[in-house]
């Protein structure tokens, strides 16, 4: 995948990649064999910072809809991310224990948090809340403006 929708706000830029989901939170969403692979936005990971520890839930275990599944740390902020479905996890990158800056330098590639195989077949991804990439674009869009303008970084 070379090609993401692009958006700059003053001086960030944001890619989109075009061929997932996206939560409210900032998640993506891909369907794989085993389920859904879950990661960060580029916007996401810009807005955190440089990520120096990632946590993620252990592959096996069970998680609902709205649990904590992976906790960040960077130095401006401790982020606790929250499952956008209910699931098993059935892989988790371990890639991230060695290398958290992964989910920095390719968001939408290496980066990417665990893999959940859904309770429910309900929707594209489980019954998970998505939006378009389109749409999302228009979100990030809107907040990074917002934030532009309020005086606040992206």
């Amino acid at each position: 995948m070379t090609d993401f929708l692009e958006l700059s706000v003053d001086k960030f830029t944001f890619r989109i990649a075009p061929d997932r989901a996206y939560d409210d939170q900032g998640l993506w969403l891909l369907q794989v064999p085993n389920g859904v692979r879950v990661g960060l936005s580029d916007y996401l990971q810009q807005r955190i910072g440089d990520v120096a520890f990632a946590e993620v839930t252990g592959a096996g275990s069970h998680i609902g809809a709205d649990d904590e599944f992976a906790v960040l740390e960077t130095i401006k902020v401790s982020l606790s991310v929250a499952s956008p479905l209910e699931g098993t996890l059935v892989a988790v990158n371990d890639l991230l224990d060695a290398e958290p800056e992964a989910i920095n330098d390719d968001p939408y590639g290496k980066g990417w948090l665990a893999e959940i195989s859904p309770d429910s077949d309900a929707g594209a991804y489980g019954g998970a809340d998505t939006v378009s990439p389109e749409q999302y674009l228009a979100l990030v869009e809107a907040e990074a403006r917002n934030e532009v303008e309020g005086g606040n970084e992206a």
